[in-house]
Formats: structure tokens, C-alpha cells, sequence
């Protein structure tokens, strides 16, 4: 795979959504909204995760391919989506997100597209997450609270209180956009 790979298309994260909805892969594993919820946060992170780590993050394991034509078809499709997060995030723009930043679901035993995206970057935290405080922990901390409260896994009290108040929670992943800007920066912008 090449670095120059041109940015994702509407059609070609259909078929990635597709893919990562079929039975190749493992309920566990990540789909589209949770997958560029952890792959946000790999591009933001302090340090790079080989893609080979990160995709078996994604699938869960290996996904049962149907042969290498289809492996490399899907590898590709999601190297471009990191390479379109990349390059959102590097233009120190708001980044489009895949889905409309809200906590309400049409029913109660369903997860809302939020939450599964912020569950997908908080993967991508944990996986270094030494890393991600140790700059400044109390500003990380901070800009890292609306993504905790929309991911739901954590039990602290305050965390818990914030989601119980909608128009608080609202607000706050309201400021999950901006939130990735000030996080990139504070990892990538070059020292002054």
C-alpha cells in the first residue's frame, strides 16, 4: 500500500460498511462509526500504530476472506478512510463525522451512533494510553471528558451525572469536532 493513496469515497465506505456488518468478520468487531471513532484517535495519538495493529483492532482478529482480492480490496478501503482522518485532521478543520452527534436513540435497547464512535477512539486511547497523559494530563483530561461521556465506560460519578443531564451531554458531544482539532494540535503543532 502507498502513501499516496487518494481520500475515501461515499460509494467505497458503503461497501467498507458493508464488509464490517457481514459475517467475515466477528460480531466484536468494530463497524464503519466505530471504526473511524479509533482511528481518529490513532491519528491524534502522541504515537503511530502500524496498520497491521490497528486493522486487527477493527476486525476483532482476522476476518474470514473470501480470498485475497477481497483482503486487498478492503485493506485499501480502510487505509484511505485513515488517510482521509488523517488529512482532515492535519488541515486543523473540524472533522466530518460519519454521524449526527447526539446520545438519543429511537429505542432503549439500541446504542447510539455516539456512543459507538466514542467507544472506537476511546480503543485507540487505551491502546497508549500512558502516552496520552503524560504531556499534560489535567488539558488531555479535559478535552477527552466529551468523548468519555458519549462512550458510556465509565463509572465515575461525575461522568455519570453529566450523561443523566441531556442538554449537559448534548453540549457535550456537541464539542467532540473541536475537541479532535485542540487534541491533534496539542500532540502534532510544532513547538513554538
Amino acid at each position: 500500500m502507498t502513501n499516496d493513496l487518494a481520500l475515501i469515497t461515499e460509494d467505497e465506505l458503503d461497501t467498507l460498511e458493508a464488509f464490517l456488518l457481514s459475517d467475515a468478520v466477528p460480531e466484536t468487531a468494530l463497524d464503519l462509526i466505530g471504526a473511524h471513532g479509533l482511528l481518529c484517535a490513532l491519528n491524534i495519538a502522541p504515537k503511530p500504530t502500524p496498520a497491521s495493529e490497528w486493522m486487527t483492532m477493527v476486525f476483532d482478529g482476522q476476518p474470514n476472506w473470501e480470498n485475497d482480492t477481497q483482503r486487498a480490496t478492503v485493506e485499501e478501503l480502510l487505509s484511505k478512510l485513515d488517510k482521509t482522518i488523517s488529512n482532515d485532521l492535519s488541515s486543523e478543520e473540524e472533522v466530518p463525522l460519519p454521524l449526527d452527534l447526539t446520545l438519543e436513540t429511537e429505542s432503549d435497547d439500541e446504542t447510539a451512533e455516539t456512543t459507538l464512535w466514542a467507544e472506537g477512539f476511546m480503543e485507540g486511547v487505551f491502546l497508549n494510553e500512558a502516552l496520552w497523559f503524560e504531556r499534560d494530563e489535567e488539558t488531555v483530561a479535559g478535552l477527552l471528558l466529551p468523548i468519555m461521556v458519549a462512550s458510556e465506560l465509565f463509572d465515575d460519578p461525575e461522568i455519570k451525572d453529566i450523561r443523566k443531564d441531556r442538554s449537559l451531554s448534548q453540549e457535550m458531544c456537541d464539542q467532540i469536532p473541536e475537541v479532535l482539532v485542540d487534541l491533534y494540535l496539542l500532540y502534532h503543532a510544532p513547538e513554538k
